[in-house]
């Protein structure tokens, strides 16, 4: 009686593990790495709202007199400005607490002008009035439409080139028929890197390093979207690699 409870308890039963609806393992991670222009949907956007805004408004003409073309115009400009910074420049941590720093000082300086030698305000403000940049509905159609189509390149040429871990295997798709490279899966290392902080907070993007361990170069992916969660991905399938192998190998 005591010989049968022992090898009951020595044996326990695996509980039956209940899968949620809408779960399911995944078996692939996809890794894209996209050109710095997918950075540039900020101005898209406010093309677009531009576009809707002037066309429903019926600003046909170009007309400097205007406020509404005159403000659509220079936010759309601002905003363009900005997003090409980012896209030229890259901003590490370090750099970015720096330009923070310098624009509060330069805001800070100007406010204090302002306060103290309110004389040159009216001139600063009359410079200021004879620029007025203003576009009508067409301007911000072609823009919207040109930069969709750019849109649809970068998304279609992405399917030619990308990175994909899958059957304890790495494999590289290039090319226009398809080209395939594969590297083995098994003791893979991933860094990530966050070199740039606007790129980050825009969509998230940032730089995976690959070390497969038969080959003497790391592969360098810029611009991977969501890149977090794609490491977080990366190595939660490398962990079930290193899981299997170190199964089989006790089997022997």
């Amino acid at each position: 009686m005591n010989a049968d409870n022992t090898t009951a308890e020595s044996t326990p039963q695996p509980e039956p593990v209940e899968s949620k609806p809408g779960q399911s393992k995944k078996k692939r991670v996809l890794l894209i790495p996209y050109p710095k222009f997918v950075f540039m949907y900020p101005t898209l956007i406010m093309a677009i709202i531009g576009a809707i805004v002037l066309y429903f408004g019926g600003y046909h003409s170009v007309d400097p007199s205007q406020t509404t073309p005159v403000a659509i115009t220079g936010l759309f400009l601002a905003i363009l400005m900005a997003n090409m910074f980012i896209i030229v420049f890259d901003f590490p941590r370090a750099t970015s607490l720096t330009l923070i720093f310098v624009v509060s000082t330069l805001a800070l300086a100007l406010w204090m002008l302002g306060l103290t030698r309110p004389d040159m305000l009216p001139s600063i403000e009359s410079i200021i009035q004879h620029v007025r940049p203003v576009a009508n509905d067409t301007f911000f159609i072609c823009i919207a439409t040109a930069m969709g189509l750019m849109y649809a390149a970068v998304f279609i040429s992405a399917k030619f080139n990308y990175w994909e871990l899958s059957n304890n295997e790495l494999l590289h798709h290039h090319g226009m028929l398809s080209d395939l490279k594969r590297y083995p899966a098994p003791n893979l290392r991933v860094d990530k890197e966050i070199n740039d902080v606007f790129e980050f907070m825009l969509l998230g993007a940032g730089r995976l390093i690959l070390h497969p361990s038969t080959e003497k170069r790391s592969i360098v992916l810029d611009n991977i979207l969501f890149v977090g969660r794609r490491e977080r991905e990366l190595t939660h399938m490398l962990g079930s690699i290193r899981v299997k192998i170190g199964d089989d190998s006790d089997r022997k």
